[in-house]
């Protein structure tokens, strides 16, 4: 085989490895580390026509924010089966680092009615975040009730939590 030859056959990987190679690289630039997949093990409240965690409240902006504020389709993410939406790139980069973290809590339910041993869905515009964490409310009430004193509740609700979300239809 000529030198000139050589070189063709061995000038790098055939184009069709090189488009693999380009997906495999892209695939591993765009989706979030693996742990961030696992991290939130709660099943979300989402639309059920949207597939919208939160009704697309950015739930980043809670903590940003400190209010609701709704995410725009230019900045989503698919997380734990659910659509989640985000102000901007920086607020969904933060919640695919720590979805744990700024994701609701009970998987968005009313954490008053969780330790009741029921589950009721929050309204993402009726929220406290206390200790760094998300809470959604089905009432205003709950949302007060809870803020002054949640020590009364939590325990309970993280007690009652596992059985209810075992019954939580799919």
């Amino acid at each position: 085989m000529t030198a000139q030859r050589q070189q063709r056959n061995w000038s790098g990987p055939k184009p069709p490895f090189r488009r693999a190679i380009a997906v495999i690289t892209l695939a591993a630039l765009l989706l979030p580390p693996p742990g961030a997949l696992a991290a939130t093990t709660q099943r979300i409240i989402a639309n059920r026509y949207s597939g919208l965690a939160i009704d697309g409240f950015d739930p980043v902006s809670y903590f940003v924010d400190g209010q609701a504020l709704i995410g725009d389709a230019d900045f989503e993410a698919a997380q734990a089966g659910v659509v989640w939406r985000f102000r901007n790139e920086g607020n969904r980069a933060s919640f695919l680092a720590h979805p744990e973290v700024y994701g609701p809590q009970f998987g968005g339910y009313d954490p008053t009615d969780v330790a009741r041993g029921i589950t009721v869905p929050g309204n993402p515009r009726l929220f406290a975040v206390v200790d760094e964490r998300l809470f959604l409310f089905s009432r205003e009430e709950s949302r007060d009730a809870f803020k002054a004193d949640p020590a009364r509740y939590l325990p309970r609700a993280e007690a009652r939590w596992p059985a209810l979300e075992q019954e939580l239809p799919e």
